[in-house]
């Protein structure tokens, strides 16, 4: 028998059982395999289900990791913590992407492309997920997924289709200025390193006095804009389907790490409001001569992934992961990509999937979302999960990051505090006046059953409530608990 490599691994079992051959269990040199031969089972089982639903849009891409770098103070707009000073590094990771092929397209195809980034702040995940045009086809959320369908499969004939693409165009005027950059020159980007990305969507920034400006995000290639003409696209992608992934993978690996100088647009709430246009229309973009772009800083991509599948295709990226000093806007495709993107990882990777390597944040995590197919538990162990809860050392809230107030229309948006200005005890008071003697004296007695099972810090905070209610309430519930009413004003 050959003699191991010390330093070689050795191939075990997903339970780390040691294997010490790689041929099935059968009966007999030509027998049948055994029902027994649970390494094989094991290998074919997980074979069966080692593919995941592929992306609905955005399912052929490519991803890398780098850092994102301050250059420029913009503080006076936002108090989130990674842009607080010039020189602070975050870590990033990048998902670019072709829109409406499946896994297989080929690369070089006329399509808008995805430019999703995930930055790793100490304030959690902040994602911004957009594309390399500035606009998008609708504005209205209830078309994106009809859009969808046309850039997918006819239900007839399986093939994409003209007719359907141009029909719901036609039927779309505002998707017009998408339409022009798609046919254009930089319809078919050389790669992606040579594109520019944008957030596309209003977006808002608060700053530590509770002002809110609205944003912007553009993220201009470096590298410069570089384009293929139909004729020389046509002719990659018969020669390779894999072109702008090839491309970035290789220039990393030859240490050409591609940048992007982020620059953002502001507009007031002031500005906003007389705008002559609505400035929250996914299908426009802000005048730069009225609106210019102001620099951030510059990503870098300098890593590439150690294993696609698990870092790239496992990676999810949703508008609504958010850092305190970035919010969203009235933007109605954006307030709708808030839940479905959230939504479509829940059902294509797991409920779950924030705790992937790529998707976990790097910063501590502490709530009551719990369990689900694969859940760790190691952000809160035997932790209870609800809240509020008076538990020592239970996560609780930190009004430190609210949100200011804004107005939207004559409507104000906020957290409103929905335990003030109510009355939560005189229906209660009013029932238990109802109740002849007996059955005031079977419902105290049924509530300190229940209630004296709880600490005794508990049952004093509950019975102020009956109190609140009821003199007599709170005094037959605490006669059964065995309390002396007069411990409630110590």
């Amino acid at each position: 028998m050959k003699k191991p490599n010390p330093e070689t691994p050795v191939l075990t079992t997903q339970d780390g059982k040691p294997i010490a051959m790689q041929q099935a269990l059968t009966a007999g040199p030509r027998g049948p395999v055994l029902l027994q031969d649970v390494e094989l089972l094991e290998q074919m089982q997980h074979f069966n289900r080692e593919r995941i639903p592929e992306r609905v849009v955005h399912a052929k891409g490519s991803g890398a990791y780098g850092t994102f770098t301050v250059t420029n103070d913009v503080t006076r707009y936002t108090k989130a913590k990674f842009l607080e000073k010039v020189g602070k590094k975050t870590e990033v990771f990048a998902r670019f992407s072709t829109v409406a092929g499946e896994r297989g397209a080929a690369d070089a195809e006329r399509d808008v492309r995805g430019f999703a980034l995930k930055f790793y702040t100490e304030e959690g995940n902040w994602d911004m997920v957009g594309n390399n045009t500035p606009v998008f086809f609708v504005r209205d959320p209830y078309k994106f997924a009809m859009f969808i369908h046309t850039q997918k499969r006819h239900p007839k004939t399986n093939m994409r289709s003209q007719e359907m693409q141009w029909d719901f165009w036609s039927m779309c005027p505002e998707s017009l200025h998408q339409v022009t950059i798609l046919f254009s020159d930089r319809g078919i980007p050389a790669g992606y390193r040579f594109m520019n990305g944008y957030g596309s969507h209003t977006y808002s920034l608060i700053h530590t006095q509770g002002e809110r400006v609205w944003c912007k995000f553009h993220f201009k290639t470096l590298q410069g804009i570089q384009t293929f003409d139909d004729d020389e696209a046509a002719r990659i992608v018969g020669q390779d389907r894999e072109s702008h992934q090839r491309d970035l993978y290789q220039a990393i690996e030859r240490g050409e790490f591609p940048q992007w100088r982020l620059l953002i647009q502001v507009m007031t709430q002031e500005q906003a409001a007389g705008f002559r246009w609505n400035p929250f229309d996914l299908t426009k973009v802000w005048p730069h001569a009225e609106f210019p772009l102001i620099e951030v800083g510059v990503m870098e991509l300098n890593r590439n992934p150690e294993n696609y599948f698990a870092e790239v295709e496992q990676s999810a990226f949703k508008p609504s992961a958010l850092v305190p000093g970035v919010g969203p806007s009235p933007d109605k495709m954006l307030q709708a990509r808030l839940m479905s993107y959230a939504d479509a990882h829940l059902h294509r990777v797991g409920p779950n999937w924030q705790q992937l390597p790529v998707n976990r944040p790097r910063c501590p995590v502490a709530n009551y979302v719990r369990d689900g197919a694969l859940a760790t538990a190691e952000t809160y162990g035997s932790n209870p999960n609800y809240w509020p809860n008076s538990l020592a050392g239970a996560p609780q809230p930190d009004e430190q990051y609210k949100d200011s107030a804004w107005k939207l229309g004559e409507v104000i948006v906020d957290r409103f505090d929905s335990t003030v200005d109510h009355d939560d005890f005189t229906q209660a008071g009013n029932l238990f006046r109802i109740f002849d003697p007996a059955q005031r004296d079977r419902l105290a007695g049924r509530i300190a059953g229940a209630l004296g099972q709880a600490g005794k810090e508990i049952q004093m905070r509950q019975l102020r409530h009956f109190f609140a209610a009821d003199q007599e309430y709170g005094r037959r519930v605490a006669e059964k608990l065995g309390i002396d009413p007069s411990e409630l004003a110590r």
